[in-house]
């Protein structure tokens, strides 16, 4: 149930993730007709593989689906906050979600996902596709991927990049000035590599990333940790939060692989399940997407006040 009990069972959660070509961030245009294109095979796989008897139409990449099964809006961060509850066990954790579009520090309290900290400009997972493209990484499988392989080069120096922190939000925009502005003349003059930027920027990044969490762990008197989002599989960023748990007696850190972290169907089914059991439903007449739907405007129904 949505208080943390009971036993899941996922039947099946396939993806199809649209790459952009190299050099070019996530073009609507592009991102739609991929998503169009392969939406009626990939929910007819998920039914197959799941089991389940239902009739598909497609045309034009639409989907009919021959049922009545009720419709239940969900929140994309709570999405992720609730499939990290089920996948890892969490209870009550404090939440780092970490993604392309967003950078916050949650903690629960009276029905409501509260936002203790976030970013002030722009999300941790577009700093890391920006800084990518800036020095010439693919974005096959993914920028963040490709920045983590490279860190771990041996040999990899630090390079002091722009830290900021400002109380419980953190600012990425000053670091990618930097990269652009000094990072790249040390690249060119041989001074440093692309194994350099890509460790200093992770091992910055990261170290604010625990700071403001470990002091929303102090505030809110948590021991757990999860970790959501796509950056959230990123092994370098799960070892430095661990460590900071690890120094928090009887503190726990909850973390997932890419099957969960990264945008998957799973995680919204679990979240819109938990709403369903609580008599929550959208009609379709209010069903629309809500681009800036924040976490802490969702009535969390299925947890206990």
């Amino acid at each position: 149930d949505g208080a943390g009990g009971g036993e899941y069972t996922i039947l099946s959660n396939p993806r199809k993730t649209y790459i952009a070509a190299d050099g070019q961030g996530f073009m609507p245009r592009e991102t739609a007709a991929h998503h169009r294109a392969h939406v009626v095979a990939l929910v007819r796989t998920a039914l197959e593989e799941a089991g389940i008897d239902e009739t598909l139409s497609g045309r034009e990449g639409g989907v009919s689906m021959v049922c009545y099964n009720p419709l239940v809006g969900v929140n994309h961060c709570v999405g992720h906050i609730e499939m990290g509850r089920v996948a890892t066990g969490a209870v009550d954790p404090v939440v780092l979600y970490v993604s392309g579009g967003n950078t916050q520090v949650i903690a629960y309290g009276q029905q409501k996902y509260h936002i203790f900290g976030e970013t002030i400009d722009i999300a941790v997972g577009n700093c890391l596709d920006r800084f990518a493209r800036l020095i010439g990484l693919s974005n096959d499988p993914s920028p963040g991927f490709n920045i983590e392989q490279l860190a771990k080069e041996g040999g990899a120096k630090y390079i002091e990049l722009p830290y900021t922190v400002k109380g419980m939000d953190v600012s990425f925009s000053g670091m990618l000035s930097f990269v652009e502005a000094e990072g790249l003349k040390l690249l060119k003059s041989g001074e440093s590599s692309k194994a350099d930027l890509c460790f200093s920027l992770q091992e910055t990044i990261f170290a604010m990333l625990v700071e403001i969490t470990e002091r929303a762990m102090a505030h809110c008197g948590q021991t757990e940790v999860l970790i959501v989002g796509g950056v959230g599989c990123n092994r370098r960023l799960q070892e430095m939060m661990a460590l900071m748990v690890k120094d928090r007696k009887g503190a726990k850190l909850c973390a997932m692989d890419h099957r969960y972290c990264i945008d998957n169907g799973a995680m919204i089914a679990q979240a819109g399940m938990f709403a369903f059991q609580q008599g929550l439903e959208t009609e379709l007449g209010d069903a629309f997407v809500t681009q800036r739907f924040r976490t802490d405007a969702v009535d969390v129904a299925w947890r206990a006040p």
